[in-house]
């Protein structure tokens, strides 16, 4: 008689629930991920659509209005952190998202986000 081989039921059962927990874990991170790169193109949008010699203001309120088109809910244009060198401007910006993963568990995203970058 063969050996047979393969999985058993209880080692199916746990490979479906350590794969179910994975999607779940992607598909919370999605939106927090979509939003980093909303507010990445937000940044180099107002770079490149504001000119270099305008208040620090209409950088602010620049970002605000792309915030609120890309539904970017995380930071406002108080947030940014804008520096001026030789005609050239760099937004940067750093800020933290929590995940809520199980009762009190959640999980905690840091983001630094440059137009330079």
């Amino acid at each position: 008689m063969k050996r047979q081989s393969g999985l058993t039921l209880i080692s199916t059962l746990l490979v479906g629930i350590f794969l179910v927990a994975v999607l779940l874990l992607g598909l919370k991170l999605v939106p927090v991920f979509n939003e980093y790169f909303s507010v990445k193109k937000a940044l180099n949008s107002v770079v490149r659509d504001v000119p270099p010699d305008s208040a620090i203001g209409e950088f602010r309120k620049a970002f605000d209005r792309f915030a609120a088109i890309d539904d970017i809910s995380s930071i406002r244009g108080q947030d940014l952190v804008i520096n001026r060198a030789a005609g050239s401007v760099d937004i940067s910006v750093e800020y933290e998202r929590r995940v809520p993963l199980v009762a009190n568990a959640s999980l905690v995203l840091a983001f630094d986000v440059s137009s330079g970058k």
